[in-house]
């Protein structure tokens, strides 16, 4: 089923209410329209080859060409109204939702699809509660990327298996142990020992916009949730917090209690991606 959405209470951006042509698809979540202008569609990550995918090679990647092939076959040609607000990522494209001219949301019609995840970033957080919905009917229903090992959530529980996940984009799912705060600061765990265990932190700046948001990280623990986010190594495998979209509380069962976490020491990894082919 592919989701429409009447985008209220954000102004277009694109300069004409009739919208603007979009000219050239560049990969599975990035077009050029008619007046020059790259956007990137706002919240998600379609799938794409790794970042140290060569090129030349010649290997194909058939998540990241079907969502390619999804996005031409959606937008190419096609009118469209750009909403946001729409902030500038460091390539210079326009962070924006994309709605066409007949009303379908490009971001949810490639979520239902199983070709994109959720990505949102605290500048480009806009319908997350929408996406969020597009993305479990897609995976619920086993659709594109939800059928391939790469893109499987994660076990919480399984600190060796994102300790070879670092660098990459992924969710995670578990039941939180402990929940620590100190400082301004909160840090959630997923197993016994902070010091090897997988850990989600939320820093004081995102701490200000979780507390606004009507959370408090100590209502997690012993709770199932979902989180996503960048694993880095501090320790064990960790996620950074920078905005409350990033978590998601799947039960409400408690569990037992874990140590306390009282802080963290900075280690770095190279990078480990790949994409499972579709059959």
């Amino acid at each position: 089923m592919l989701i429409g959405l009447l985008l209220c209470g954000l102004l277009p951006v694109a300069a004409s209410a009739d919208g603007l042509r979009v000219t050239a698809v560049l990969d599975g979540d990035t077009l050029e329209l008619e007046d020059g202008r790259r956007v990137r569609l706002a919240g998600i990550d379609a799938a794409k080859p790794p970042r140290n995918a060569n090129p030349a090679d010649g290997r194909i990647w058939p998540l990241a060409e079907a969502a390619s092939a999804a996005l031409t076959d959606l937008a190419l040609g096609h009118r469209v109204v750009l909403h946001g607000p729409a902030p500038t990522d460091r390539h210079g494209r326009l962070l924006a939702h994309l709605v066409r001219e007949d009303g379908l949301w490009l971001q949810s019609a490639l979520l239902v699809r199983g070709l994109a995840r959720v990505h949102t970033r605290p500048d480009a957080r806009a319908y997350a509660a929408e996406l969020l919905a597009g993305e479990e009917t897609a995976r619920n229903a086993g659709r594109g990327l939800w059928r391939s090992r790469v893109y499987a959530v994660r076990d919480a529980a399984d600190p060796e298996e994102l300790f070879r996940d670092r660098d990459s984009f992924q969710l995670v799912e578990g039941v939180v142990l402990a929940v620590s705060k100190s400082g301004g600061e909160s840090w959630l765990d997923f197993g016994t020992d902070w010091r090897s265990d997988v850990t989600v932190h939320i820093g004081r700046a995102a701490m200000r916009e979780v507390i606004r948001a009507g959370i408090d990280p100590l209502s997690y623990e012993g709770r199932r949730v979902r989180v996503r986010g960048w694993i880095t190594l501090r320790n064990g495998p960790m996620i950074e917090i920078t905005h409350p979209d990033q978590i998601e509380r799947l039960e409400r069962e408690p569990a037992s209690a874990a140590p306390q976490h009282t802080g963290a020491d900075d280690e770095s990894g190279d990078d480990d991606e790949g994409e499972d082919d579709l059959e």
